[in-house]
């Protein structure tokens, strides 16, 4: 196994001649600061959010009427701990957040930057006023409620209560099981929760007067996403059917029918109010947000928003909270992501791709049903809506082929306005960063897939250059046109910008198993563990680049992480005849080591087994022959950092060109911005050494 060499002067200075002459550096390109989290207050106008600028992460907040965002916490180091779980109090005057990442199977948070000290995960708050964070307590998932007294939080999968006089937190609810999802009742008396059981779960009601703990309609099957009616007298919640085994990395079309029930929470019985059709969309999938049900009023009465895939997309729909036929809110061939209930529950606001495919806008529709209406559209993303209480502000994070990711508010009909002006490093490449093409191209069975071209500027008529492949991860992810909503994919599209600029003609393909062009592409025939379809995908972006009159043909490489890293190998291992070379973040290799990663008590059929590991790159090996650099953090909690050692083994043994670069501590989204600026730094002088 090579190590990272380093680069003889006369080599050093060929290489600096071959620079394109934009002349563009990785660390300006990854420069900008990224919004998360854009969470509007239940009072006051207030907005929130997590800016993670170059890895320091920081809880920003801004006000009516300027809404000028300022920092509250003043963190300064690129440390890898986690800033996330925003919550406000109810009078809007006070942040609670989580800092530090979960543990993991041994108990061991991460601790990317190898503090001798440790790490560790824990609840904080901090006021707007600008006085210093205040340490809660240890563990995660904070709930503040609405009397305003305190928050609720968990910690190794128990209920935990801290009052806001500073006293030591003390157990609220201990029970069997791991508990979260917490939901307070509007009036703060009782706190709903999910007690995730292994092969079932239930939702429990806790009432903060008696002290005790009301099971709604428990059963053999997994319960979750508990939604409280405006009266707090019920709770709307899914029931998923119990399964033996779950098709984690293979299709996973249709299975027994999914249900919404409504429950009395005093008594605990419950009545089924919605059941999904058997056949397309009786296997749930879930959007992005807090919680998937949402409980509105439309119509002359109380209605339940659920997200379904009855006609084969990710649409909402809406039923009586008495029961009934659904309606659906959102019809048409495109996918439904991120969801917010605006303040008065009439109305439903979410990002989708409507009309505009690989794209994200804005819109808005009535839970009772309509039209829905077009808030955002054009030529850039927008996402993650936050609406205020009084309904005068609505901010999200919008960005563009060029611009990176920034919070922006409307206000009434004003124009959208930047929330954190200034904080773009004046350094960024804006005006020099090329506009991604999308593009439609045949896999090698015939499938239409789409992709975005990023060709480097200043290519010449008959001039042919070395191309990229990218892949992302996932594998349910869509990659799109501009900056990405994930940060993990917001910092690939940057570095497919930054590979543009050193002169590759770089392919980002969406390969079947992402999302975006609905349930029949997400979950096709035999993808992943059962048969890695997907390779066609690979296979074809390969052929299609061969034939493009701008590419070397001899010189096309792969790149991606995690299930990228995964088909980055796949198409060394099966097809080196066409991939000249690759870089493997983290990829799974063995379909049997990396499932069991996820669910830990696996147990295959042989058949099943078989197919899972003929459906794997470590049956491929001795057809590798292009070289390969291999990425991985130690402590990766997503795959096995044993995937890459077994990996690197093997390739040695057949005389593989093969070069690692390993992060001690670093776990699987690199945690460090440092991180990612010297894997993506090592990917870029590993092409540059094989392709030019």
């Amino acid at each position: 196994m090579k190590p990272l060499p380093r680069l003889r002067l006369g080599a050093a200075l060929a290489l600096l001649c071959s620079l394109p002459v934009s002349g563009q550096t990785l660390e300006a390109i990854l420069s900008a600061p990224f919004p998360s989290e854009i969470l509007a207050s239940p009072a006051g106008g207030r907005l929130a959010w997590v800016q993670n600028d170059r890895g320091v992460r920081n809880v920003w907040v801004a006000e009516p009427p300027d809404y000028r965002g300022r920092q509250v916490t003043r963190y300064d180091k690129d440390d890898g701990q986690a800033v996330d779980s925003l919550e406000w109090t109810p009078d809007g005057k006070t942040l609670f957040y989580v800092r530090g990442g979960a543990a993991n199977r041994q108990g061991e948070a991460p601790n990317p930057a190898s503090d001798a000290a440790g790490a560790e995960q824990a609840v904080w708050r901090v006021g707007i006023d600008g006085t210093e964070p205040v340490r809660v307590g240890a563990g995660s998932n904070p709930a503040p409620s609405p009397r305003g007294d305190g928050v609720a939080f968990t910690r190794k999968g128990q209920v935990f209560w801290a009052a806001l006089d500073g006293k030591e937190p003390v157990a609220l609810i201990q029970t069997r099981g791991g508990s979260g999802q917490l939901r307070w009742s509007p009036d703060g008396s009782r706190l709903a929760f999910v007690s995730n059981r292994g092969n079932h779960g239930f939702v429990g009601v806790y009432d903060m007067a008696a002290r005790t703990v009301r099971w709604l309609a428990p059963g053999v099957d997994d319960d979750a996403q508990p939604a409280w009616s405006p009266d707090g007298n019920r709770v709307a919640f899914l029931r998923t059917p119990a399964r033996k085994v779950f098709p984690i990395f293979r299709p996973n079309r249709e299975t027994q029918p999914w249900s919404i029930l409504v429950a009395d929470a005093a008594s605990g019985s419950a009545t089924t109010v919605w059941r999904a059709r058997e056949g397309r969309g009786s296997a749930f999938h879930e959007i992005e947000a807090p919680n998937n049900l949402f409980w509105g009023i439309g119509g002359g009465g109380d209605r339940i928003a659920f997200p379904w895939e009855g006609d084969g997309w990710l649409h909402l729909y809406s039923v009586s909270a008495a029961g009934g036929e659904a309606t659906l809110l959102t019809p048409g061939e495109f996918e439904v992501e991120t969801v917010i209930l605006s303040p008065d529950r009439r109305e439903l606001i979410f990002s989708s791709n409507q009309g505009d495919i690989d794209r994200r806008h804005l819109w808005r529709v009535p839970v009772a049903g309509g039209a829905p209406a077009a808030i955002t559209r054009g030529e850039g993303l927008e996402w993650m809506p936050a609406l205020t209480r009084e309904g005068k502000a609505l901010a999200w994070i919008q960005a563009g082929a060029r611009s990176p990711a920034r919070p922006v508010v409307q206000v009434g009909s004003q124009p959208a306005r930047d929330l954190a002006p200034g904080t773009i490093p004046a350094d960024f490449p804006e005006d020099r960063l090329v506009v991604p093409e999308p593009v439609i191209y045949s896999a090698a069975d015939g499938m239409s897939i789409h992709a975005q071209l990023f060709r480097p500027a200043g290519l010449k008529p008959g001039e042919r250059r070395p191309a990229l492949i990218f892949l992302h991860g996932g594998s349910h992810r869509q990659m799109l046109l501009g900056w990405h909503p994930s940060p993990y994919y917001n910092k690939a599209y940057g570095m497919n910008q930054y590979l543009a600029s050193r002169g590759y003609v770089v392919l980002a393909i969406n390969y079947r198993a992402g999302i975006g062009y609905g349930l029949d592409f997400r979950e096709a025939q035999s993808i992943g563990a059962a048969g890695a379809s997907e390779f066609n995908d690979v296979l074809g972006a390969g052929l299609y680049l061969r034939s493009r009159p701008d590419v070397d043909p001899d010189r096309i490489g792969l790149w991606g992480g995690s299930y990228g890293g995964y088909l980055t190998a796949l198409g060394l291992a099966k097809a080196s005849h066409l991939f000249a070379a690759g870089v493997d973040l983290h990829g799974v290799h063995d379909w049997n080591v990396g499932i069991r990663n996820f669910i830990p008590d696996y147990d295959p059929t042989p058949d099943e087994q078989r197919l899972a590991f003929e459906s794997s790159p470590m049956a491929w090996l001795d057809g590798w022959r292009s070289p390969v650099l291999l990425i991985h953090g130690d402590d990766d909690r997503n795959v096995g950092f044993a995937e890459t050692v077994d990996l690197a083994e093997e390739l040695r043994k057949r005389k593989v060109d093969v070069e690692v670069l390993v992060f001690p501590d670093e776990v699987h989204t690199f945690l460090l911005h440092s991180s990612w600026v010297e894997a993506y730094r090592a990917a870029a002088d590993f092409f540059d050494r094989k392709l030019r």
